[in-house]
């Protein structure tokens, strides 16, 4: 081991290191949270000695999460090594030794996603509800929700609380402060724009949100319950339907179309694009199509097929 830290050094330093993540790197409260507990059960079993640990110590460490899952082991080996080379970056140590760290390769599952099939009857159950003359102003709102839900991705928090001049019926996308504080662009369709400022003719014009529900805005419960009961009117299982499922769809069908995976996680507000990497799941039979369709030997390959039909 190197030099020795104290307990009190250990804390020091990774309150630096959080202070750091919170202002630089825009990281959530909850992942804020998670890297504290783990850097300081860590700093214990190391005897308040984290900060200049090394590579046996955290060999060590590493045995005793032998009885963890993989994504548990994966989460903590990700904070302490993010907080080893914050400890370098700033010269507080001069290497780093978080390479003995184990990389799990946690499996991370695959997000439940509705077909188009599935968003077209909920689009149908929608537009049935609003085409009864006058619409129920409930109705209304619902349109909106799936719209934005579905058009736009965003999440659950994120919708309910929009404020009622958040969307202009004159411009194709809004500015959004999500997790971490940080502001995104997303863009909004046309369908969506429309079904908003239906909706908004609803909304008085005192109100500070655009979704209001007594004195303040709907709930994010109230969200899950009122798609819920369209599945069922749709014809799909409850179950399977959520305010991020929607979010889910939007990303998978957005990639499928051939959407830039950068471009997806500027609109989702990833922070990490490995986030973002789990909606590549393209069907394979999709991908196949796509080689044998675009790729440059594809029409060599057809002329062959064609002589030798020929001969």
């Amino acid at each position: 081991m190197s030099e020795v830290a104290p307990a009190s050094e250990d804390r020091a330093l990774i309150d630096r290191f959080l202070e750091m993540m919170a202002a630089e790197a825009g990281a959530a409260k909850n992942t804020i949270n998670a890297y504290r507990s783990d850097l300081a059960l860590a700093s214990d079993f190391l005897h308040g000695r984290l900060s200049s640990a090394g590579g046996d110590d955290l060999t060590r460490l590493s045995a005793e999460w032998l009885a963890l899952s993989k994504s548990s082991v994966a989460r903590k080996s990700a904070a302490l090594r993010r907080f080893f080379a914050f400890l370098a970056d700033e010269g507080l140590r001069g290497d780093d030794p978080g390479a003995a760290l184990p990389r799990p390769g946690a499996s991370r599952a695959l997000p439940k996603v509705l077909d188009h099939a599935d968003m077209d009857r909920l689009f149908v159950a929608i537009d049935a509800r609003i085409a009864r003359d006058p619409p129920d102003p409930n109705d209304l709102r619902l349109s909106a929700l799936v719209e934005l839900l579905y058009g736009s991705g965003l999440r659950a928090t994120e919708l309910v609380s929009l404020p009622l001049r958040a969307i202009a019926p004159d411009r194709p996308y809004l500015i959004l402060r999500g997790k971490g504080g940080t502001e995104r662009l997303v863009p909004l369709s046309d369908r969506a724009r429309a079904a908003v400022a239906l909706w908004r003719a609803e909304v008085p014009a005192d109100n500070p949100w655009l979704f209001p529900s007594g004195k303040t805005h709907l709930s994010r419960i109230r969200l899950y319950q009122l798609l819920k009961g369209l599945a069922a009117e749709a014809g799909i299982p409850p179950e399977r339907v959520s305010p991020h499922v929607l979010r889910h769809a939007f990303a998978t069908h957005l990639l499928a179309g051939g959407a830039d995976l950068r471009a997806l996680q500027a609109m989702l507000g990833h922070a990490d694009i490995a986030t973002t990497e789990i909606y590549t799941h393209v069907d394979a039979s999709r991908l196949v199509e796509l080689v044998n369709a675009r790729h440059p030997l594809a029409e060599a390959t057809a002329r062959v097929d064609a002589k030798k039909r020929g001969a």
